[in-house]
């Protein structure tokens, strides 16, 4: 039996898969409300045989989306187009989990096809906020949030979570990668606060930490929460592998249940060594902690995933673009590993093309 198509429980509750979907922005939003795209993008993923979807990072407040047509959860409206989402993957018999985040410094900037920089007032446009001010690239320069202004967004993360209680959700997921808010505390590239949240390891942590313990008091205990880390950034001097194993541990003891270990985003001088499973080994030096990773990253082939959780580097496997080119691919590397047709959930209108 295929170690890939085994279950997996967190928490109470069973994936009956380790190939996940991985959140992937889709800048389709109406006001923070997903659209027939997310029902039809999420849709074909849950029909393509997932275990668990994750949603693109949506906002937990108007200020933290990274583009005006990214999703939010931070009103009834929006709470109420993701139930419409989450209903149809049920109703396939698929998971599906949101990813909470605020983009901070990447906050009011163009959506990627219409353009580069941040979005101005004129059209739109409002002023990001972050740890301190510096920029990313070209968007503009933030203001440094105060500590109120902290506490106003931590709490934000867990009215959130209580929204994605009434939507329906299965899992939450944390973002703190990919040059977020919460990865802008983390790394000392982009924080250089001199107050509790800057400064030392323990204070640039407390942040996420923060976060962390108030989605879990929202969240059912039954219920798994995961954080998305940027493993290193591929820059002298910023976070590290090393501080990401021992932040791994700390979630853990905060209420965190696995980590999705990713990389990159916080600085445009990075340096990224790219091919097949680049990221896997900070999965597997991550997982050393003893807490629960998933490995993402050029995971494209059947086998090759496969090897990752067979041999021990990673808990589950989450695709990205490797989906957005195939839809069903959990499905074709299920044939291709030997599982019997019967081990996964086909709906009964595609019953006709399981293979004999």
């Amino acid at each position: 039996m295929s170690v890939l198509f085994s279950p997996i429980t967190l928490r109470g509750l069973t994936v009956p898969n380790r190939v996940w979907l991985s959140a992937m922005c889709q800048y389709s939003a109406d006001d923070g409300v997903p659209t027939d795209w997310h029902l039809v993008h999420l849709g074909a993923r849950a029909v393509g045989g997932f275990g668990l979807l994750l949603t693109e990072a949506t906002a937990v407040t108007a200020a933290g989306r990274g583009s005006r047509r990214d999703t939010g959860l931070y009103t009834d409206a929006q709470v109420a187009g993701w139930r419409r989402v989450v209903g149809f993957a049920h109703g396939q018999g698929t998971l599906i989990g949101v990813q909470l985040g605020h983009a901070g410094r990447k906050s009011s900037a163009r959506v990627p096809w219409e353009g580069s920089g941040s979005l101005p007032a004129a059209e739109g446009g409002w002023t990001a906020a972050a740890p301190s001010a510096l920029p990313f690239g070209d968007l503009a320069v933030p203001r440094e949030l105060t500590v109120d202004e902290i506490a106003d967004i931590v709490r934000a993360f867990g009215e959130a979570a209580g929204r994605a209680v009434d939507a329906g959700f299965d899992v939450v997921e944390i973002h703190a990668g990919h040059g977020y808010l919460a990865h802008q505390f983390l790394s000392p590239l982009s924080n250089r606060r001199t107050d509790g949240y800057g400064g030392s390891f323990d204070h640039r942590v407390r942040f996420l930490r923060e976060v962390v313990r108030a989605v879990r008091g929202r969240w059912p205990d039954d219920r798994p929460l995961l954080v998305r880390l940027s493993a290193t950034d591929w820059v002298d001097g910023g976070w590290t592998p090393a501080d990401t194993t021992v932040l791994a541990g700390l979630l853990a003891t905060d209420g965190a249940d696995l980590v999705d270990v990713s990389s990159g985003g916080l600085d445009p001088r990075q340096l990224i060594t790219v091919g097949p499973g680049y990221q896997v080994p900070f999965a597997r030096e991550v997982r050393s902690a003893g807490v629960p990773v998933g490995a993402v990253g050029l995971i494209t082939d059947p086998r090759q995933a496969e090897a990752v959780v067979a041999g021990g580097s990673a808990d589950v496997v989450l695709l990205a673009r490797a989906a957005l080119r195939e839809p069903s691919w959990p499905l074709r590397a299920a044939h291709e590993l030997g599982v019997p047709a019967g081990a996964l959930p086909y709906p009964e209108q595609y019953l006709r093309g399981v293979w004999r």
